[in-house]
């Protein structure tokens, strides 16, 4: 039988069908495919907008056709998200994700139904852990642009009104659409400081700075590196005693608990704490005492461990102003897979209280496997990172040999005995120390 004499390919062939994959589909048609199928909320931006061209090429690793971009927002219950207890908290995390991601799977179920070819993307976990850039879609920015909203000093997306109770998903579309929205005009954000006032890490600094490692080892201490440094101490120990002095017995059970059921967030407190969004703001705006102590006090006051990395910021925050929770010391959990990724690294890293009265230029040289020259600056308690060459006179030069580097920093290699092999040369120890403290491992 030839192909064309299969029934299948003479059903096809002998439908009428217009071609029509260069005509832009309708934007209406598409915001309410999103609407009937469980977004709350929706906008759509055209691939080649300028604020989304730095992970365009990321974008169609996941989904070469995309033409367009569907950004959806499905908003979460609030009382639950601003309980004290984890548990709750949780499990609206986890339903809101949960339902985000079938939003999504219906609405490109339903735009094939219309010949409108689509892929959605993952709002949250599962990513892509074999990769440096673990989320290959990054719904915030495409969020903003698609008018659902703009980011607040906490760096999550606020809507106008959900405000911060709402989780992100965006469908990829192999279609061009026939309008395409843009930004709103102002930023829900109140600056009122109170996710400031309830970070448990002081991740949230009052001037708009963010301290993204202290956020990540403690909130997310369930989901990325933990479990390979509790697989890794109990490879170290000697037997169950040994391990049980290492490892709480409450931390044993947590780790069994995130991989029976899902990892807990440790603290979404900023959102809890956020009073903006038309829907949320009345009881803030009636009496913000009463805010306070009825939602961000309880989340202040709660005992409870917070997961530091030692001489850190954030460990200087917890014992400071809540001496009353428990500090529980962990390394990053970060993985660097190279050089690149290790730059990159140093921004999401840098401890702005450990670069206090700090002006250093240094200058690394990377040798071996990866060739590169790179400018770091901190002065004033701010970073600058030129990756590409050695700028202005550096009061610290440092030559490291770069696979030798990246075990250093993934911490498979002792930054000492890397000194003594003169796989890292310094050209002063002592600045070294000062710069190293600010980008702690």
């Amino acid at each position: 039988m030839s192909i064309e004499d299969h029934p299948t390919v003479k059903s096809v062939r002998s439908r009428s069908r217009q071609e029509t994959a260069h005509i832009p589909v309708s934007a209406n048609l598409i915001k309410q495919v999103a609407r009937d199928c469980g977004a709350d909320d929706a906008g759509i931006i055209e691939i080649d907008r300028a604020a989304i061209a730095p992970q365009v090429r990321v974008i169609r690793k996941v989904y070469g056709r995309t033409r367009s971009l569907l950004a959806i927002a499905c908003s979460m219950n609030r009382e639950p998200v601003r309980s004290p207890a984890r548990s709750v908290a949780n499990e609206e995390f986890h339903g809101a994700y949960d339902h985000a991601n079938e939003t999504a799977r219906a609405i490109v179920r339903a735009l094939e139904e219309h010949g409108i070819p689509a892929c959605n993307s993952v709002a949250a976990f599962p990513m892509e852990m074999d990769l440096p850039r673990v989320m290959m879609v990054q719904h915030k920015p495409i969020a903003v642009e698609a008018g659902l909203g703009r980011m607040g000093i906490h760096r999550s997306i606020i809507h106008p009104k959900f405000g911060s109770f709402m989780v992100l998903g965006t469908i990829l579309l192999g279609r061009e659409v026939d309008a395409y929205d843009q930004p709103i005009d102002y930023n829900p954000c109140l600056e009122c400081k109170l996710c400031v006032a309830a970070c448990p890490v002081g991740a949230i600094k009052p001037d708009g700075a963010f301290d993204f490692l202290s956020c990540q080892t403690h909130n997310y201490h369930d989901f990325l590196g933990n479990f390979a440094q509790w697989v890794e101490t109990v490879a170290d120990s000697k037997d169950a005693k040994d391990y049980r002095s290492r490892v709480p017995r409450t931390e044993t059970l947590n780790i069994w608990q995130s991989l029976s059921f899902k990892p807990g967030y440790k603290a979404a407190y900023c959102i809890a704490a956020c009073p903006a969004g038309e829907d949320v703001i009345g009881p803030f705006l009636e009496n913000r005492d009463a805010h306070f102590a009825d939602v961000v006090k309880p989340l202040i006051d709660k005992d409870e461990f917070v997961y530091v990395i030692p001489d850190t910021d954030a460990e200087d925050t917890v014992t400071r102003r809540f001496p009353h929770k428990k500090v529980q010391y962990v390394t990053s959990g970060r993985h660097s897979v190279n050089i690149q990724g290790y730059l990159f690294s140093l921004s999401l890293g840098f401890q702005r209280g450990r670069a206090k009265g700090l002006d250093l230029v240094t200058h690394l040289s990377f040798t071996g496997t990866t060739t590169l020259d790179v400018t770091v600056v901190i002065k004033d308690r701010k970073l600058e990172v030129v990756p590409d060459r050695h700028v202005g006179e550096a009061g610290l030069k440092v030559t490291v040999d770069s696979r030798s580097w990246l075990s250093v920093v993934n911490r498979d290699l002792d930054l000492a005995e890397a000194i003594d092999s003169k796989l890292v040369s310094p050209s002063d120890e002592k600045l070294f120390a000062a710069f190293m403290r600010c980008f702690p491992m």
